[in-house]
């Protein structure tokens, strides 16, 4: 399993981020990465560092594994697991691809807070808000559970926490920011990861004020 979960992985390296960085770049002459945003320690720069850590992690599990270092955790590891590993693996790299394809333009791997993209809302984009994001995890989980090791099971929840960080904290204002009341009005419908999960509440316009009576007979006293 451990040689499986390699090649899967290198695959998925390959594919949604050489890959889909080089036919960005092709079409619209940016590779559209902007690394690492955010001050030296502030929650931008951690969920970058966190996301750079998941991947270097996700090499090393089936790695440990392959050379005896580390002992897969016996409740997880078993043909079930593996089959269902390998399944949600191989369901995770497809849908990555077709969510990064549906970004079209739009595709980034950051974000710049200069920049101002086209707001997706059809297709995956139309069921989460985060599909690229929601089929991360499940490749990540697909991937642990054909070796699930410490290291995959740390590497698996520091995946979870640095896409949690990069979504709330960074990608959300941003597009807040950048999309208005239009952002707002497709987060408060579409789930987060999952469809009908994760909506963000939209802040109810507050009703006009009635004038005080006191003051509105002395505004119509005067000449």
């Amino acid at each position: 399993m451990a040689w499986l979960a390699l090649i899967l992985y290198a695959i998925y390296l390959a594919t949604a981020f050489l890959l889909r960085t080089e036919l960005h770049h092709r079409r619209t002459g940016s590779t559209g990465f902007h690394g690492i945003s955010g001050r030296v320690g502030s929650a931008e720069w951690l969920g970058g560092i966190l996301f750079i850590l998941a991947l270097n992690l996700g090499v090393a599990a089936p790695i440990f594994d392959l050379v005896g270092d580390l002992q897969p955790i016996s409740a997880l590891d078993g043909w079930l697991g593996h089959i269902l590993g390998a399944t949600l693996a191989i369901d995770g790299i497809i849908l990555t691809l077709f969510s990064q394809g549906a970004m079209g333009a739009s595709w980034r791997i950051g974000v710049d807070p200069n920049e101002q993209t086209t707001l997706v809302t059809s297709g995956l984009f139309g069921f989460v808000r985060n599909p690229v994001f929601s089929a991360m995890i499940l490749t990540s989980t697909g991937l642990t559970l054909l070796v699930p090791n410490v290291v995959a099971l740390i590497g698996l929840a520091t995946l979870v926490t640095a896409i949690e960080l990069q979504t709330r904290v960074v990608e959300e204002p941003y597009l807040l920011r950048t999309h208005g009341d239009t952002y707002a009005r497709y987060a408060a419908s579409v789930g987060r990861f999952v469809p009908r999960i994760g909506q963000l509440r939209v802040p109810e316009p507050r009703p006009a004020r009635e004038p005080d009576p006191a003051t509105a007979a002395a505004h119509s006293d005067r000449p």
